[in-house]
């Protein structure tokens, strides 16, 4: 299993050797270390949790917690389905374990888009446009029948959109630039530029 801590640089592209235009996402990953490694007798599962991008300052159990190992700001578990022991704590992880062709999953943030309404946020079309619909527009509707006195769960309606935890899975490593640590990935990942990724690979 393959895995590692990143920032989103940006989108770009590359040419294959065939001169086909490939679009990627530039991912930062500098080295980082397991700081802790949670087993299935002592914590009831297996996973690493990996420190990166190191903080100027932390507190007192952050700094209890990473003692000996650099001062990382962002922390993340990394879960096994099966216990391993080729992993313990100080272990650098670094770019080098990745290779082109590689299949990823990046899991990041979403970009928050606010309060949103639903021809914005589920694609409705809206209503007409002609006389008699003052105000109605890009309005939602009906909710449904009255006689059922409630409205049923995941009924979509105007609400909060984007923040949320997505994962893009089967994203192929395309480049790897070992000297400035950077990733490139086909296609585009979740999050703004800086947003945090945690890249993984079964």
């Amino acid at each position: 299993m393959k895995f590692i801590i990143g920032k989103k640089l940006e989108m770009s592209q590359v040419f294959n050797e065939s001169g086909k235009v490939i679009p990627v996402t530039l991912i930062l990953t500098p080295p980082s270390h397991v700081v802790q490694v949670k087993t299935q007798d002592k914590e009831g599962y297996s996973a690493v949790q990996v420190g990166a991008f190191p903080k100027k300052r932390l507190n007192k159990p952050d700094k209890g917690h990473l003692k000996d190992l650099p001062q990382y700001g962002t922390l993340h578990e990394f879960r096994f389905k099966h216990e391993s022991n080729t992993f313990e704590v100080g272990k650098e992880i670094d770019i080098t374990q990745f290779e082109e062709g590689d299949k990823v999953g990046v899991t990041g943030t979403s970009r928050g888009r606010g309060f949103q309404g639903v021809v914005k946020r589920h694609g409705f079309a809206g209503g007409p446009a002609s006389h008699g619909h003052k105000d109605q527009l890009r309005m939602g509707g009906s909710i449904g029948s009255g006689g059922v006195g409630k409205v049923f769960k995941g009924l979509r309606m105007p609400g909060h959109m984007g923040d949320d935890t997505v994962t893009v899975t089967n994203l192929e490593v395309i480049k790897i630039d070992k000297k400035n640590n950077v990733l490139a990935v086909k296609g585009a990942v979740p999050g703004s530029r800086n947003s945090l990724l945690y890249i993984e690979s079964k």
